[in-house]
């Protein structure tokens, strides 16, 4: 090697000791810590994972698609009457209320490696009917009135909404909300784990 390249190197090295000692260590430090290859402390991943669950406020984890099938009759001067039925799809979300979900809820066995999460009760959100699949089937005298149809239909809804809610409401889909809702939110903390190199976390989803 000819002088002038050894000049060269020397000045390279150099160069690249100075750029590693004046790099920002600190950030690389600290940002989170390393317990392996790839690794990050899961307590980071748990406070982050729960963060993001309370920003998200409500989480959809099911929706009921059902038929509502009411009757409803009006009658005027005791004579005149009428009546409509109507059927009438709709569907029902389910939601997990999360606005207060904080690390309280969360608990971490490090010896079994276990996160335990506890979720507020599932709830019914809005009922989105579908009117436009809707069948109606009017009868009597005052069915001859767009007013009093629209009365009947006003009724139907009211009714159609309340059966729709005791549908909801049935032992057998509560069930279902529930394991789907654990399903989802154990998903939402393994996945994160799992890219933080800690696939062997179990979570483990729970009700208040």
């Amino acid at each position: 090697m000819t002088g002038h390249a050894r000049v060269l190197v020397a000045t390279h090295l150099a160069a690249l000791g100075l750029g590693w000692w004046i790099a920002p260590r600190q950030l690389l430090d600290h940002e989170a810590k390393h317990t392996g290859f790839f690794q990050v402390d899961a307590s980071k991943v748990l406070s982050a994972t729960v963060d993001s669950l309370h920003n998200e406020n409500k989480l959809l984890v099911f929706s009921y698609k059902g038929t509502a099938t009411v009757e409803a009759e009006r009658s005027m001067f005791w004579v005149l009457g009428g009546r409509q039925q109507l059927i009438v799809p709709a569907v029902v979300p389910y939601y997990l209320d999360l606005s207060s979900l904080t690390l309280a809820d969360v608990s971490y066995n490090e010896k079994q490696k276990i996160v335990t999460v506890t979720l507020p009760k599932p709830t019914i959100g809005d009922i989105a009917f579908q009117p436009e699949s809707a069948t109606t089937i009017n009868g009597g005298i005052l069915t001859w009135s767009n007013e009093q149809i629209d009365a009947l239909a006003k009724l139907n809804y009211r009714s159609a909404r309340r059966a729709m809610v005791m549908q909801a409401q049935s032992a057998g889909l509560l069930s279902a909300v529930r394991r789907q809702a654990q399903a989802n939110v154990t998903s939402y903390f393994e996945i994160p784990l799992r890219i933080a190199g800690q696939p062997d976390v179990r979570v483990v989803s729970v009700f208040r």
